[in-house]
């Protein structure tokens, strides 16, 4: 399968993939026994990026980094590319454990709080009968690198071997604890979920079809969670608009020179 070229985002690149084109290079990677981060980027991830440079780094050296939200999609438009989907994990992690039933390879999950991705595990294999979960781990432990906790669970994940690790810990927290953490990991393939479990196991109400099936998955997200998701969304999607138009007008500037 051809690779298309990386989409520059704010200095982060960002595979135009399809969920088929997804599922294709993760299982290349797991049946040629490669080791890959298949990390996801939004409008939020990219703020940050734009801030923190380790994590920016960290992004760019990922073996594919695919589009989870409308505002990425928008902003190659305007940089004058294009992106065939975006890959949400509320509907996506569903996709994933059908095709990971049907491929054979194990996952194991690490993140949110105490039972929730053992839920989020149960209620996947209640749809899917023979999909390899082969463990699940909340994230609320001390994951200061070389802590007692930190090993106990590195050490969990290893006797596992599993095919694909999940973490979901939140933006910027499962990034940077990949980046600390990852060549000690012996899994295949690892992404980064975001509150991927606590959508799963239902723990997380998901905003209206009407908002989420067109694109506005943010606006859906700050009904749910008002609070703690207004900054992200109300300061933060306008600030992610601006950098995409300086960087459009940068652009233009270049070529005009």
């Amino acid at each position: 399968m051809p690779v298309r070229e990386k989409i520059n985002v704010l200095g982060v690149g960002v595979d135009p993939l399809t969920v088929e084109e997804l599922h294709e290079r993760m299982l290349a990677f797991v049946e040629n026994g490669d080791r890959a981060l298949v990390l996801h980027a939004n409008a939020h991830g990219l703020n940050l990026a734009c801030r923190d440079e380790r994590l920016r780094g960290f992004l760019n050296g990922a073996q594919i980094v695919f589009c989870d939200g409308a505002g990425v999609m928008l902003a190659a438009r305007l940089l004058g590319r294009r992106i065939p989907e975006r890959i949400t994990y509320a509907d996506w992690a569903w996709k994933l454990a059908a095709f990971a039933e049907e491929r054979g390879f194990s996952l194991f999950f690490l993140g949110a709080r105490p039972g929730v991705a053992e839920k989020a595990a149960r209620r996947l294999v209640y749809r899917f009968p023979k999909l390899r979960i082969a463990g699940a781990e909340h994230g609320y432990f001390d994951r200061t690198p070389g802590s007692a906790e930190n090993e106990a669970v590195i050490k969990k994940i290893n006797a596992a071997r599993p095919d694909v690790l999940l973490v979901g810990f939140g933006m910027p927290l499962q990034e940077l604890w990949l980046a600390e953490n990852w060549e000690k990991v012996d899994a295949n393939v690892a992404l980064t979920g975001g509150a991927v479990f606590d959508y799963v196991s239902g723990e997380l109400r998901r905003g209206p079809p009407f908002l989420t099936d067109h694109g506005l998955e943010s606006v859906a997200r700050l009904m749910v969670e008002p609070r703690r998701m207004w900054r992200r969304y109300v300061v933060g999607n306008p600030l992610f608009l601006l950098r995409v138009l300086k960087q459009r007008l940068g652009r233009g500037a270049a070529r005009r020179a």
